[in-house]
């Protein structure tokens, strides 16, 4: 019995060792708020104003694109770049707080750390892309407001009870720009630029946020503040930003409403959880100085984000395959231009790990060519088994299924 004892001992010691460690967790020692509430000093330390503003320039641009009475391409112009084409200061918003403020659209699309500081013809292509959008809405869309459309023919068609306002090509031109603004503004400034280790650990940051040390003249460290402005791109005007899960999908048109979309889907009902989640611990590990566990938690938030775009990419593209063969053409070409802005967006999205997107520039422009590219005249001739050959090529860079996406 001595020696059996004697055996056990070391057998036993050696399995409670290995349990600690099976059992134990690099947050384990993180408190993490039981909501995204951060203080220092009694005061909070969450702050997201500017991408707060942003969203709301975006949400003014885009109801902007269908006022018929009221347009002009200048005012879309100035809305873009909070700007003249001299670079005087505008009023263009209805909202006094917005014209108040310095910030603007354009400056922040295409513009993240990771991907654009090194690309910049390729920056100032896709910012142009948006004012060539915006100028053809003017130009070629609110001359035909009251003309039915055809093929080649800008004007209006009949989505059930309600109109569409289409260029000749059948896209929406609003659309385009709404949509795209999902990855090249929200998506490629959250995952490509706040989240990137390139802007967190910039200079003395990870120095400072061990210290404690805040910023001039705030609250928080200059760590925490960029964690903070990624969250503001998907949660910054939620009704109540520290717990926003609540009200994810109604509180602004872009990210917001697309996790919400997507969250309703029974095959990824937890991914507005896991974003908040993720965003909350990894805000907690950086008071914590746990920079492992801060990019574990980016690496959760940018592979959900990037699959929210693959996924409502796809599934705009099988839904207008469903309204083309029952003949809702109005329903279709809408569905479309919604999927041109998410195909669009892939090229923002990030694979964790590495830093590059799911999809190319090249690739992404390359989907957005053959959808156009059935006829001379774009949707009006497009055939249901290129959506369906377009929607498994991007299905294929994720790890969802074609019918998992198109199920929502």
């Amino acid at each position: 019995m001595k020696t059996i004892r004697l055996l056990l001992l070391p057998l036993l010691t050696l399995i409670f060792f290995v349990s600690c460690d099976i059992n134990s967790s690099d947050d384990e020692d993180i408190e993490v708020p039981p909501t995204y509430e951060f203080e220092r000093n009694g005061e909070s330390t969450v702050a997201f104003s500017g991408q707060t503003t942003r969203i709301k320039m975006a949400d003014e641009l885009f109801a902007a694109m269908l006022d018929f009475d009221n347009t002009t391409e200048e005012l879309l112009l100035q809305m873009y770049r909070n700007q003249d084409e001299s670079g005087n200061e505008v009023d263009p918003y209805s909202d006094e707080e917005l014209n108040a403020s310095t910030k603007s659209i354009k400056s922040k699309v295409a513009a993240s750390r990771d991907y654009f500081t090194s690309n910049a013809s390729l920056s100032v292509e896709i910012k142009n892309d948006f004012e060539t959008w915006m100028i053809g809405q003017v130009n070629e869309v609110f001359p035909n407001q009251n003309q039915l459309a055809s093929p080649g023919v800008p004007g209006q068609i009949a989505d059930g009870s309600g109109e569409r306002y289409i260029n000749g090509q059948g896209l929406e031109y609003d659309q385009m720009v709404a949509k795209s603004l999902n990855g090249a503004l929200m998506a490629d400034q959250m995952l490509n630029n706040y989240l990137s280790p390139a802007v967190l650990d910039e200079g003395s940051n990870r120095e400072e946020n061990d210290n404690g040390e805040t910023a001039e003249g705030s609250n928080y460290t200059t760590m925490e503040h960029k964690w903070d402005e990624a969250y503001g791109y998907i949660f910054g005007t939620s009704a109540n930003p520290a717990n926003p899960v609540a009200t994810i999908g109604s509180d602004d048109i872009f990210l917001n409403k697309y996790t919400g979309s997507v969250n309703q889907d029974d095959d990824f009902n937890t991914i507005a959880e896991d974003i908040f989640n993720a965003f909350k611990l990894g805000r907690a590990a950086i008071v914590a100085g746990d920079y492992e566990v801060r990019d574990e938690q980016a690496a959760i938030i940018q592979e959900s984000i990037s699959k929210v775009i693959g996924v409502r990419a796809v599934y705009y593209l099988q839904a207008a395959k469903r309204q083309i063969e029952d003949d809702q053409l109005g329903s279709a070409f809408h569905s479309l231009s919604e999927g041109y802005g998410f195909i669009y967006s892939l090229q923002f999205t990030r694979i964790p790990g590495t830093e590059q997107p799911y999809l190319t520039n090249s690739e992404a422009e390359a989907i957005l060519t053959d959808l156009l590219d059935d006829g001379e005249n774009g949707l009006w001739d497009l055939e249901t088994s290129t959506l369906d050959d377009l929607s498994e090529q991007i299905a294929d860079k994720f790890d969802f299924t074609l019918e998992e996406a198109a199920s929502n």
